[in-house]
């Protein structure tokens, strides 16, 4: 491949590479640090119980601290928010007592969600408290109380080696997917497609042996957490090798910029969706990182509720990476991978033509058997 900066004269190659390599490092920086300092719940799904003045009270007390922080949804009883709870439809709800506020949640679904929503609980039982104050009930006091519904592992009570574990892999998706298809060269698309599964079911395996034989942070779901770890490495993998296909190895690149730049970095998988910035809650979720994320979530803790929109997505990956695939390997439509095998056969076709030419006009040394015209003479 040839050089683009190799025409330009040094003094400029420094100046181009000065430029370009702290402006990708600084946006970099900026993908991953401006999440995490923006962390702010926007649209939160939260549960109110009942319809008591105290509920009404406490809705009424959060939309005015947190505008658009959270999105309230009625429940009749506790039953019916626990349920709501497990099926992955909220992160937790608010019931309301007499004398105590009861936070139900679900530490496995986001262990930072259930901090805010313990912070909130404990901040409207002092509210309360007060209220009662000011109406003379100065003996009057109301406390709150958690219950997790869904703890998370105790050996990963805040979720980070589930949540950090997918930056190496999108790294290792990327990486496989250059050797078989860059490296190795593997043709067609159908082996190509089939070499990537193969590692992608072993890579997987791998990668649930680590974070549940070593670690215990997947207690739940062994064989679906397998699948869901093998699913998520094949998306990338196959998305990077459909890239190369296309526009040969600047697919790497270009890989690697969607994967880990904005995927892992637009994730929330440290923290959650609907606490980032309302310009990137959504991306995050639409790429392999944050979709497997909460994909291994639920077969990891919720009996694979919630799962099903997070499958679609890393499958829809799946196939666009195939497709990708089999028409960049494919003529007539000369994408790079088929343009590339032209031109390394062509390459092979021209050497061995100037070996042949060598050698016919290679003049033949006399042998023993042959006696020159001047010495028979």
């Amino acid at each position: 491949m040839r050089n683009p900066l190799a025409a330009h004269p040094p003094w400029r190659q420094l100046l181009i590479i000065s430029v370009a390599l702290p402006l990708m490092i600084a946006l970099a920086v900026l993908a991953f640090a401006w999440p995490a300092a923006r962390i702010a719940p926007r649209d939160l799904p939260v549960g109110i119980v009942g319809t008591s003045p105290a509920s009404e009270q406490a809705v009424a007390a959060l939309s005015d601290a947190s505008p658009g922080g959270f999105s309230f949804q009625l429940y009749a009883d506790e039953a019916s928010a626990r349920s709501a709870i497990m099926d992955r439809d909220i992160y937790g709800a608010l019931a309301f007592g007499r004398a105590q506020v009861t936070v139900l949640e679900a530490s496995a679904a986001s262990p930072t969600v259930a901090q805010l929503l313990d912070s909130v609980g404990q901040q409207l039982a002092r509210h309360a408290t007060e209220q009662a104050a000011l109406n003379g009930e100065s003996a009057f006091h109301v406390r709150a109380a958690q219950i997790d519904l869904v703890a998370t592992s105790p050996t990963d009570p805040r979720e980070l080696a589930l949540a950090l574990e997918f930056i190496p892999l999108s790294i290792s998706s990327v990486m496989m997917a250059a050797v078989i298809a860059l490296l190795l060269g593997f043709r067609p698309a159908w082996r190509q497609a089939l070499a990537l599964a193969v590692v992608s079911a072993t890579a997987g395996l791998g990668a649930y042996l680590v974070a549940q034989g070593f670690l215990g942070v997947l207690p739940h779901g062994h064989l679906a957490s397998w699948a869901a770890l093998s699913l998520t490495v094949f998306a990338m993998s196959s998305t990077t090798a459909g890239l190369v296909a296309l526009v040969g190895a600047a697919g790497l690149g270009l890989s690697a910029a969607l994967m880990i730049l904005v995927g892992n970095a637009f994730s929330g998988n440290t923290s959650a969706p609907q606490l980032l910035p309302t310009a990137v809650d959504h991306i995050g979720q639409w790429f392999p990182p944050g979709a497997a994320a909460n994909l291994l979530r639920s077969t990891a803790y919720f009996n694979g509720n919630g799962a099903s929109g997070h499958l679609g997505v890393l499958i829809a990956w799946s196939v666009i990476g195939l497709l990708a695939i089999i028409v960049g390997h494919h003529a007539p439509a000369r994408f790079a991978a088929s343009a590339s095998a032209h031109r390394l056969d062509g390459v092979g076709r021209h050497k061995t033509n100037i070996r042949s030419n060598k050698l016919e006009t290679c003049p033949r040394s006399p042998t023993s058997t042959e006696t020159p015209a001047a010495i028979r003479s």
